[in-house]
């Protein structure tokens, strides 16, 4: 059972769980994504992680092209498409299946990502995302996205502070980034689902965080 927009109880289609991780660069969302991923397992829950884009081979080889084309021009409304198409193989050939099955699917960023990215960074219309991306999922959403609210100059921080090789989306200016922070921040209003925990803290604060977070929302899957 997961809640719905007036606070209801309602039925999801599936057996499975779907969630997934959002943020700017910086915030820890590979980190709380494995970590969740761990104390489920621990817990005896069947759990696929996953990202995006990647994970299926096509999915794998888009990646390689949005994120590691560093000398590659790609216009805003390319990158949106090259994006939705990763996102359709994922839906089709691992958050489906796995949900089908009864796992909970942890996905390292989904569908808001391309919403504060394509849209608010790259300026793409966010209602035509919207419509191009209910055609990429079939109107799969994620059971609870956890944004991992993080200003993006701590972001970049963190990542200088360990010597992260960037690729071609984290190279951009801070310009960008504190547009695809805002866009983040102003979709967590708007769309259903999200669910702000804060990152700034250590990783275990954030770990319990998020376990907080989903408590309230999933009592019998995430006790405290």
């Amino acid at each position: 059972m997961s809640e719905g927009a007036a606070g209801m109880q309602v039925k999801r289609p599936y057996p499975g769980l779907f969630l997934a991780f959002e943020g700017v660069e910086g915030s820890g969302k590979s980190t709380q994504t494995r970590l969740l991923a761990e104390d489920l397992t621990r817990a005896g829950y069947e759990v696929t992680v996953a990202r995006e884009p990647g994970t299926t081979p096509l999915g794998e080889r888009i990646r390689s092209i949005v994120l590691e084309g560093a000398d590659l021009e790609i216009p805003g409304r390319s990158e949106l498409f090259l994006m939705l198409a990763a996102r359709a193989a994922f839906v089709d050939q691992v958050v489906r299946p796995a949900l089908e099955a009864g796992r909970i699917v942890i996905s390292d960023r989904f569908e808001l990502s391309t919403l504060a990215y394509q849209g608010a960074g790259r300026g793409v219309p966010v209602e035509e995302i919207q419509r191009a991306n209910r055609l990429a999922t079939g109107g799969l959403s994620p059971d609870a996205t956890i944004l991992l609210s993080l200003d993006p100059e701590e972001g970049v921080r963190r990542q200088d502070a360990v010597s992260k090789r960037r690729d071609r989306l984290e190279r951009e200016g801070i310009e960008f980034h504190r547009r695809v922070a805002r866009g983040y921040e102003e979709l967590a209003e708007r769309v259903a689902g999200v669910v702000r925990v804060d990152a700034a803290g250590s990783i275990e604060e954030v770990r319990m965080g998020v376990r907080r977070a989903l408590s309230s929302r999933f009592p019998e899957t995430f006790p405290l």
